[in-house]
């Protein structure tokens, strides 16, 4: 008789463990197909997220695309600066160096042509006071095609020794006939008698890999 009154005792307290049991099953499967979502629209978001630029075109090409819209024609010529007789149908843009100039409350500006005469190498070039503020000014073309996102990139050394580094933006530039002029942003020498003697050079942009001004 015990035995029966246990195992009626039994059957309630069973019933509550298996629905327990099912409750939790229920509750990790609605969390696993949560996390799936979650990890799934992550994926999707990192899908999206993702930019893949279309092929370079040649000025050329671009004009070429919508040549029966006259209007959009001559807009795209007066953006680009450019007209059609100039192009030559080639892709990679070219950045031509013309001068480097610099300019200085002490003497106003100086400007040295492009590429350094091999009679001037080895020589200083220009001499500013210690402390004084100066800028750096370039004339160079563009040629072929645009250059979106041209920076630069100087660095000056002593006797061997890199002691200074700067980069900048440039800007975006179109082909044009006329040269462009940039001045770069203000700097300062520096002061001090360890500061003082001959500094060398090097300018680079980021269009030209082969190509750096050197002073």
């Amino acid at each position: 008789m015990e035995g029966t009154k246990t195992s009626h005792e039994a059957g309630p307290s069973s019933v509550i463990i298996d629905k327990t049991k099912q409750q939790i099953t229920q509750k990790s499967t609605h969390t696993d197909s949560s996390d799936d979502d979650e990890e799934e629209q992550s994926i999707d978001h990192s899908k999206k997220s993702v930019f893949v630029p279309g092929p370079l075109l040649s000025l050329k090409e671009q004009i070429e695309k919508d040549k029966e819209d006259e209007s959009l024609r001559r807009w795209k010529e007066k953006l680009l600066g450019c007209i059609e007789s100039d192009l030559d149908g080639q892709v990679d843009p070219e950045v031509k160096f013309h001068s480097i100039g610099i300019l200085s409350e002490d003497f106003g500006e100086i400007v040295t042509p492009l590429p350094v005469e091999e009679s001037q190498n080895g020589r200083t070039l220009f001499t500013l006071r210690e402390g004084s503020r100066y800028q750096l000014k370039l004339q160079f073309s563009v040629m072929h095609n645009l250059v979106s996102g041209l920076t630069y990139s100087n660095t000056v050394w002593k006797g061997g020794l890199q002691v200074d580094q700067s980069k900048g933006m440039l800007g975006t530039f179109a082909p044009q006939k006329e040269p462009y002029v940039y001045a770069l942003k203000e700097d300062t020498t520096p002061s001090g008698a360890l500061a003082r003697g001959v500094y060398s050079a090097k300018l680079k942009d980021n269009c030209n890999n082969k190509g750096f001004i050197r002073f």
